[in-house]
């Protein structure tokens, strides 16, 4: 997290998205596989690049509606950055996002986005059967959102971007993964989740949402 070499830019969200907690919560390490989807401009994915180290791989996937519409340039632009020398670009649809040499993998995020997928009108059953399929028994299923309100379910998806939290657990969960574990980290109590947490919009409340971290596992390992 204190590499010099980190832009500012990321290094101002630190703060609200705690890195260092998430890559110890999802207990990623040297020369671990991983995927992360929905890469956008690649904060995510350089976090996941220093973690693994030179002897690891990150494949970073996108999607052409998130390329053409505000990808492309920053995450070609990080691409070139030396600690991005072992991450894989991925431009493939969310209802089978990994290439076929994709597999054994150790660890797969998608962070911020599940919501997104529902809007999008991706095939989620088939998403997150893809992941499970992708992942070596035992591999780690990392989800990251902005929680809405109890009974909200995915209402609010695309005017608050928030999802309700036992949506996800429940499909997830459906293509056959166990919730080993729940991290607080990013929880605020004090909001209220009726805001746009989109970081197009939230304004100097980024990085300040009620976010659920979940750990899910393929069982086996």
């Amino acid at each position: 997290m204190e590499s010099a070499d980190r832009a500012d830019a990321d290094k101002a969200l630190d703060a609200g998205r705690k890195p260092a907690e998430t890559l110890a919560f999802f207990g990623i390490q040297p020369g671990m596989k991983v995927a992360e989807l929905m890469a956008g401009g690649g904060y995510t994915a350089e976090l996941l690049a220093r973690a693994v180290g030179p002897s690891g791989v990150v494949y970073g996937q996108n999607n052409r509606f998130v390329l053409e519409r505000f990808a492309e340039k920053p995450w070609s632009e990080r691409l070139k950055k030396p600690a991005m020398k072992q991450v894989v670009r991925v431009d493939r649809e969310l209802d089978d996002p990994l290439p076929p040499e994709a597999r054994d993998l150790d660890a797969v995020f998608l962070v911020l986005f599940y919501h997104d997928a529902v809007w999008m009108e991706v095939d989620r059953a088939a998403m997150n059967r893809a992941i499970f399929r992708a992942l070596k028994p035992g591999g780690v299923y990392a989800i990251i959102d902005h929680a809405g309100r109890d009974g909200t379910g995915v209402t609010e998806v695309k005017t608050l971007h928030r999802i309700e939290e036992k949506v996800v657990r429940q499909e997830i969960e459906q293509a056959g993964f166990r919730l080993a574990a729940e991290a607080s980290f990013l929880r605020t109590p004090s909001d209220t989740r009726d805001w746009n947490a989109s970081p197009m919009v939230a304004g100097d409340k980024r990085g300040m949402s009620d976010r659920f971290v979940l750990k899910f596992v393929k069982p086996g390992g």
